[in-house]
């Protein structure tokens, strides 16, 4: 039962990341094209803003601009999501003993540190050609890669199999600071509306949450998450950069980057494209959770009448 449930929450956190990258692509794009733009570099298009940026690229370069690397991005979030919420299902079963006890949330930090970690190894390499489609621009170069194959043809021929884990440590740390963050912070704001609503309908369990509650938890969580993680979003994206004609790395790694954005943005460098990453990811977040927790309600609801 216990490794039934686990695929459950696979299932459940798949759908959910689907649905959320289909509606949000676009900003995604922008927010890519914002955390790579270190004014230094004369091929790559300049933005004033999220609005801006949006109605640019779709006049320039039309739907299919605002969703360069949607299918990388489709993969990428479905299995993300999927792989995070049955590693860190397991987790917290692992770390409860195997019993209904609650866990206290330095477990649910180390179960969602976990969990992104496992994650990180096992999806960068389709992050990292989601970044390297996203920032083409057909304006500024000669050589596109045709698609997520062509990219990971030409990536492999010319720069080897390591390229794909180009930007894993800053990967890695994001995936765990953040996942931590927002799960820590989603589970002990749930454990508070939980009993607060309990005691008034005089209720016990999840089943007194509707999705309202799950919307305001997955988006209050996110921003959390966002606004103590977000420089490693940059430094990752600076690092997956496609190398320039010479073959090698606008950026040699992860200290260089930090180095070189200090010196020529600051602390606003390191914060380039957040709102078109908050406008993404917190309306996200809240449809991921909703889709996460009805689908799981489904899932009890068929195992009940079986």
């Amino acid at each position: 039962m216990t490794g039934k449930r686990e695929w459950e929450n696979a299932t459940a956190g798949a759908i959910a990341g689907f649905a959320t990258v289909a509606v949000m692509h676009p900003l995604d794009v922008v927010r890519t094209r914002f955390q790579v733009n270190d004014g230094r570099i004369a091929n790559l298009p300049t933005y004033k803003n999220t609005p801006q940026a949006l109605f640019t690229i779709a006049r320039s370069e039309g739907l299919r601009g605002l969703y360069a690397g949607f299918s990388p991005a489709v993969l990428g979030s479905s299995v993300s999501w999927g792989l995070f919420f049955f590693f860190y299902s397991r987790a917290k079963k692992r770390y409860s003993h195997d019993t209904e006890e609650k866990l206290s949330p330095r477990f649910h930090l180390a179960a969602a540190a976990e969990a992104g970690a496992l994650v990180s190894f096992c999806t960068n390499p389709v992050w990292l050609i989601k970044t390297r489609l996203q920032l083409q621009n057909p304006l500024h170069q000669t050589r596109q890669y045709a698609g997520v194959y062509d990219a990971f043809r030409t990536i492999l021929k010319e720069e080897g199999w390591t390229a794909f884990y180009r930007g894993i440590w800053p990967s890695l740390f994001l995936q765990v600071s953040h996942g931590s963050i927002q799960f820590a912070a989603y589970e002990e704001l749930r454990t508070l509306i939980v009993d607060f609503k309990s005691e008034r309908t005089k209720s016990k369990g999840a089943e007194v949450l509707n999705s309202l509650d799950y919307t305001i938890l997955g988006a209050s969580s996110k921003v959390a998450a966002i606004l103590f993680t977000y420089p490693f979003q940059v430094i990752r994206s600076r690092l997956q950069q496609r190398p320039n004609t010479d073959g090698v790395p606008r950026y040699a790694d992860s200290f260089h980057v930090v180095k070189e954005t200090a010196r020529f943005e600051g602390l606003r460098g390191f914060y380039k494209g957040i709102t078109a990453n908050l406008l993404k990811n917190v309306p996200a977040s809240a449809v991921t959770f909703v889709v996460y927790e009805n689908v799981l309600k489904v899932f009890k609801l068929t195992r009940r009448k079986d």
